[in-house]
């Protein structure tokens, strides 16, 4: 079975940064073939709006099979606030939360990001699983897109 992936805009944004495109790239590579499904959402396509084409189009590269789109619920804004109330991070980091909670209410996989501060971070995490523990979800495994790479065939 395939992994269903959700990946927020640093993943997008990676593909082109020099600093993160060698694990990036791959990646993506992974993703074209088949390997897996990712999870995009309406808050990720929302904040492309302002990128540059050829950063907007990388999502148009991807089979259409393997890709899921997501709206943003009711039920996610909720989960996100209370990631703010619980001071996980602050409300500057709404959308943020917004992407975790979609992810968790989603049952995806694992979230991909490259954002440490606010995702990609241990004490976060542990929060934002916090949260979803004690509002009857499922813990959300959060990684970069290196990390769950299958390196064994390459």
């Amino acid at each position: 079975m395939k992994q269903r992936v959700y990946i927020d805009t640093s993943v997008i944004g990676g593909y082109f940064d020099e600093e993160f495109a060698a694990d990036t790239v791959p990646f993506f590579e992974c993703v074209k073939r088949g390997e897996m499904i990712i999870l995009v959402s309406e808050l990720l396509e929302k904040e492309l709006i302002k990128a540059p084409a050829h950063v907007r189009d990388l999502l148009t590269t991807i089979p259409f099979a393997d890709v899921e789109h997501l709206i943003l619920t009711p039920e996610a804004k909720i989960l996100a606030s209370l990631y703010v109330e619980a001071k996980v991070v602050g409300q500057t980091s709404l959308d943020d939360c917004q992407h975790i909670a979609m992810a968790t209410l989603n049952n995806a996989d694992v979230l991909v990001s490259w954002n440490f501060k606010h995702i990609v971070n241990l004490t976060r995490i542990n929060g934002y699983n916090g949260i979803n523990i004690v509002n009857g979800h499922k813990a959300i495994e959060i990684r970069t897109p290196k990390e769950i790479m299958n390196y064994e065939n390459k």
